[in-house]
Parts: C-alpha cells; sequence; structure tokens
C-alpha cells in the first residue's frame, strides 16, 4: 500500500495540473466577454459561454449583441433567442440593431417578428429604415418595363400619358409573405390607367390630375403587400394622340375595304350570271339549228307517204 501512495499522488497531480491548463486556457478565452457582458449587466454567466462553443455558437457574437440590446434599453430579448436565431442561419447582428433602429423611432416591432423577417431573406434594416423613411416609387420604372409613361385614354377618344411617384413605407407585419414593390407598380399602374379611362374628358384629367390620384389611392392597392401607401403624385401628364378618332378613321377604312369586297362580289356574281345567260342563247340557238335541220327530213318523209300535196 505504501508503495501505491506515490503512484497516485501523481496522478492526481497530473489531473489537477491537467484540470489547471483546461482552467486557465478557458479563462483566457472567456474571462473578456464575462467581463464585458458582466460589467454592462448583459446577464451571461461562464458556463454560458463554454456551453455556447459546444453548441457551435459563436460566444462573441451573442455576447455583443446581448449588450447592444441591454445598452438601448431592450428587455425582451434572451440569450436563449440569440442563441436559437444564430444555430438557424440568421444574421443576429442585424436584428438587433433593427429592434434598436424600431424602438428608438418608436415602430412595434418584436423579436419573433424580426427574426422571422431576417430568416426570410429580407433585410430587416432597411426594412425598418423604409418605415421610419418612406421610400420614393417611380411609376412605371423605365429600368424595369422599358415604357417611360402610363398611357390612358378617357371616355373622349384622347391618350393621356402620365407619370406617378407612389411614396411608401414598410409594413412591418406583412413584410414575411407580402408582395414585392413589383406589385405596387403593377397595380398602381393599373389604378391610374382605369381611372383615365372612366373621365368623360380629357380635359377634366389635365385641369385637376390629383382626381386620379385620390381615385386610385381609395382604391387600397397595398392590400396583402408589404408596403403601405402613403401618397399618390402625378409627376407628370401629357396628350397623346387622339385615339376615338384613328379608331373612327380604321373603322371607316374598314368599312370602305368591306364594301368595295362586297361591290366586287356582286360584280363577280353579275358576270358569272352573264356569261350564264349567254351559255343558255348559245345552247338555245343550237337548240334552233337541230329543229330547222328536222323540218326538211320531216317534209320528205310526208312527202313520201303522200301526206304532203301540193296546192292547186
Amino acid at each position: 500500500m505504501d508503495e501505491l501512495w506515490p503512484v497516485a499522488a501523481f496522478a492526481i497531480g497530473g489531473i489537477c495540473v491537467l484540470l489547471g491548463i483546461v482552467f486557465l486556457a478557458l479563462f483566457a478565452r472567456y474571462f473578456k466577454l464575462w467581463i464585458q457582458a458582466f460589467s454592462s449587466r448583459a446577464r451571461i454567466g461562464p458556463f454560458s459561454l463554454v456551453f455556447m462553443s459546444l453548441r457551435k455558437v459563436k460566444p462573441s457574437v451573442i455576447v455583443d449583441s446581448k449588450i447592444m440590446a441591454v445598452q438601448a434599453g431592450l428587455t425582451d430579448v434572451h440569450t436563449q433567442a440569440l442563441e436559437a436565431h444564430y444555430l438557424a442561419g440568421g444574421n443576429v447582428h442585424r436584428v438587433v440593431h433593427a429592434l434598436i433602429v424600431a424602438h428608438r423611432a418608436g415602430i412595434d416591432l418584436d423579436w419573433d417578428t424580426a427574426s422571422a423577417i431576417d430568416l426570410a431573406g429580407r433585410n430587416i434594416i432597411t426594412a425598418v429604415e423604409t418605415s421610419v423613411d418612406p421610400k420614393v416609387i417611380d411609376c412605371p420604372d423605365p429600368k424595369k418595363s422599358g415604357r417611360p409613361t402610363l398611357d390612358g385614354v378617357a371616355k373622349d377618344g384622347i391618350q393621356l400619358k402620365a407619370r406617378a411617384r407612389v411614396t411608401v413605407r414598410t409594413n412591418l407585419k406583412q413584410l414575411v409573405g407580402g408582395a414585392t414593390e413589383d406589385t405596387i407598380i403593377a397595380r398602381v399602374g393599373e389604378g391610374i390607367v382605369s381611372a383615365i379611362g372612366s373621365c368623360e374628358s380629357h380635359k377634366q384629367v389635365l385641369a385637376n390630375p390629383s382626381v386620379i390620384a385620390r381615385e386610385v389611392l381609395n382604391r387600397g392597392l397595398d392590400s396583402q403587400t408589404a408596403f403601405s401607401i402613403v401618397s399618390i403624385d402625378i409627376a407628370d401628364i401629357d396628350v397623346g394622340e387622339n385615339v376615338g378618332a384613328r379608331l373612327r378613321a380604321d373603322q371607316a377604312e374598314a368599312d370602305v375595304r368591306v364594301a368595295q369586297a362586297r361591290a366586287e362580289e356582286r360584280r363577280a356574281e353579275a358576270v358569272a350570271s352573264e356569261q350564264e345567260m349567254l351559255a343558255r342563247t348559245q345552247e338555245n340557238q343550237a337548240k334552233v339549228v337541230l329543229a330547222e335541220a328536222e323540218i326538211p327530213l320531216a317534209m320528205a318523209e310526208a312527202f313520201s307517204e303522200g301526206s304532203l300535196r301540193a296546192a292547186k
């Protein structure tokens, strides 16, 4: 037994040295992060930092994000939620930054909504900034549609060419699954063309272009989209061609062609009827000639039979 004590003491000493080395390594790695979290009241313990590494979570990201949230006064952002979002492939820094911006701007945005938007692939910071500072969209967008204006025709047949500027802000509640700004452009363009078409005269539109904007705005075109329309402004409106007159001229030309076709049809029928009558005349003349040829034969036959007598 006495011989085993030195071996046991050596083993215990080795274990203590190994534990000391591990402790020093962990202390050197996580002490600075723990001090940062402790001094900022982020409430992240040293063992939590170790377990983060075991779960393949980068502790520095979680600590920095939690400190940002605490310093900004966000009390509903929990460490476990930060870790879960990191493991899901989300950008923790960006979500916390967006929550801070929304909190300072007085926008109602919670962690669940912000993290869902980030995981959906949307830029949550841009969305929040657009909610604070509304975005202006050109309608139509020449870069996407290739058309510089929206062309509509009033009831008097005059074409109007309009350009609109749509001011929108992000609807954070519908950002996930909501339609993009392309849908807004398409709906506003359709609404402007329809509004121009419902006007009795193009002069009415030229005198008060805001009539179109009000009518389009009252249609609720931002329904089921990721944006809320703040205003629709007619930037420019010009008079195009007289579509009604051109259509009437085209219709008259088409009517002329139809009448000419019908006249040609009647002329062809008359020519065909004339040729048919000439053929019938020739046929009747042939029948007369045949009948005249039969007269001498009949006279000869009658004379031979004695039925034909000379007059006294």
